[in-house]
């Protein structure tokens, strides 16, 4: 089972010691919440239009100033789970977003917002 994060929480907390781990015990603390990080998903064999649908989507979730997680899929079995039969392909979250092209990072970026 693999977990994933939520969201990212800045505290003003510079020790671990004294750190509410519970939202009970964090009621009143200070913080900003920054939204929910996102998985993008680059679904292909690590052909070089793979490798630059990666670098678009890396390219455009930067210039959005997203907190994301980029995972290259190489494994065909674990490709065809998502129901693409064309590489490369991009999925957001587990959505899948592009099948067989390479979109530029302008693009990439409308489908992130």
């Amino acid at each position: 089972m693999r977990l994933k994060p939520i969201a990212v929480i800045r505290t003003p907390f510079t020790q671990a010691a004294g750190t509410p781990i519970q939202p009970v015990t964090a009621a009143g603390a200070e913080g900003t919440e920054e939204g929910p990080m996102k998985t993008l998903q680059v679904l292909g064999t690590g052909c070089p239009k793979c490798r630059k649908l990666a670098e678009n989507a890396e390219a455009a979730a930067k210039a959005l100033g997203l907190e994301y997680e980029l995972v290259k899929i190489t494994d065909i079995t674990e490709i065809m789970q998502f129901g693409v039969m064309m590489t490369p392909a991009l999925a957001v979250d587990g959505v899948v977003k592009v099948v067989g092209k390479v979109p530029d990072a302008e693009a990439i970026k409308a489908l992130l917002a």
